[in-house]
């Protein structure tokens, strides 16, 4: 059976005590075994400090969270650049869009998130016919089952559509926890990928300074810059 979950856990370095194939030296690693085989040759994002403790879907959670209540309480958006000192990050609460609190919403807010990160790691067009048969040979090297394999083929598969993953945001803050997954998925070094995520951010109706707060959460937890696109 499909698990969204544990899958989108495999993409963001696992929660803790599971996962390690996907882990790095640095800590839980974005561009781990299957995320890597996604973004071709790049280096990809690690996802450290207090981030990483909290596990995949958790840690994406709590990164929006973070940029979206600083946002809403007036703050200024952090600098892009990553800081120099651990970012204290807090998991978001039970029963909000953040963190749904049935297994269910769990599920389907996985698989959102999933797809907003397959579609940004496609979005520069380097996985072409010939690179995804690559993927889909290496993926039989990883602990994936028939369903999660399925799923990642399909999502591959399918044409660039920013509509359909900006469409499945419910609430203004799965649209900022859809954002912010794509920006873990995607180095903004060209501009395909810096057309991408502001198509992404319009269709997802995200006000300019939520963007800015956004892209400076995911800096903090990444060590990477992370420039808002143009």
């Amino acid at each position: 059976m499909f698990n969204a979950k544990q899958l989108l856990d495999q993409f963001v370095g696992g929660s803790p005590g599971g996962g390690d194939f996907l882990r790095g030296a640095g800590g839980g690693a974005l561009a781990g075994s299957l995320a890597a085989l996604l973004m071709g040759s790049k280096t990809g994002r690690k996802i450290g400090g207090e981030a990483l403790k909290l596990g995949g879907m958790a840690a994406v959670g709590a990164l929006a969270y973070k940029a979206y209540n600083d946002w809403q309480a007036g703050q200024a958006a952090p600098v892009t650049q990553a800081p120099q000192a651990p970012v204290p990050m807090l998991p978001a609460p039970s029963g909000t869009p953040f963190n749904p609190s049935t297994e269910a919403g769990q599920q389907t807010l996985a698989r959102h998130l999933l797809r907003a990160m397959i579609a940004a790691a496609k979005a520069d067009g380097h996985v072409d016919a010939q690179e995804q048969a690559r993927i889909f040979a290496e993926m039989d090297k990883l602990p994936l089952g028939a369903d999660d394999k399925a799923f990642v083929m399909d999502e591959l598969r399918a044409k660039l559509d920013v509509d359909a993953v900006a469409g499945a945001a419910a609430t203004p803050e799965e649209a900022a926890e859809i954002y912010t997954a794509s920006l873990l998925a995607i180095d903004i070094d060209n501009a395909a990928e810096r057309g991408y995520l502001a198509m992404l951010a319009a269709r997802l109706k995200l006000d300019d300074a939520l963007v800015a707060h956004l892209h400076g959460s995911v800096a903090s937890a990444t060590g990477k810059s992370v420039p808002v696109a143009a």
